[in-house]
């Protein structure tokens, strides 16, 4: 994994694409999310804002954070006309919310650069109400068409290693789901296939 400034690191990557996703939420998040009550939410690394817009037009008030500021810039604009949205540009290793949340999703919290994935996701779990959740959506492996672009993602492994790696007390929090859900997807050549996506849903007591 290299060692660079990650905040450097996104916010050039985002300076440097018009567009770094396809604007659309994750199916999987939505298929997830769907059966919870909506409250208020958090969204970690949320980039240009397209969980945060589907959660607040299903019911959500929701805090999108992410630590480039042309991502959270370009989902200020996303979410111009909607009710239930705001952005925050702001490390995750260093920030914290004003008060706890029913819902914190963390989506694809992966990278090519040095991050403290763990401790970020170990934190943003003492955000949680009791009675509320937390989401952890990761890749369980690579894209398929992806090559040796994900050969850095080091942090690639199957959910039951990152909610063992969480270590947090089993008396605080149920398991609702943890395994690998598959979703459809087309490759940026347009070839059809399959991803796998790792989930970890877990209930504070």
């Amino acid at each position: 994994m290299r060692d660079e400034d990650p905040g450097e690191h996104w916010e050039q990557r985002y300076r440097e694409n018009s567009r770094a996703w396809s604007g659309r939420a994750n199916p999987t998040l939505v298929s997830v999310i769907a059966d919870l009550t909506p409250g208020t939410a958090l969204d970690l690394a949320c980039g240009e804002g397209a969980d945060v817009l589907w959660l607040a037009a299903h019911g959500w008030n929701v805090t999108g954070v992410d630590i480039s500021p042309t991502a959270i810039q370009r989902a200020h604009e996303a979410a111009a006309n909607l009710e239930g949205a705001a952005f925050v540009a702001a490390d995750l290793s260093q920030w914290v919310p004003e008060a706890p949340v029913d819902l914190v999703c963390s989506s694809f919290l992966h990278s090519t650069v040095a991050l403290p994935r763990i401790e970020i996701l170990r934190s943003a779990a003492s955000w949680v109400k009791p009675g509320g959740h937390l989401f952890v959506l990761t890749h369980a492996e690579a894209p398929w068409w992806s090559g040796l672009a994900h050969e850095h993602h080091v942090q690639l492994q199957a959910p039951e290693v990152d909610l063992e790696s969480l270590a947090l007390d089993g008396e605080l929090w149920e398991t609702v789901e943890v395994g690998v859900r598959e979703r459809e997807a087309v490759s940026p050549d347009g070839e059809p296939g399959m991803l796998r996506d790792g989930v970890i849903l877990l209930r504070r007591a």
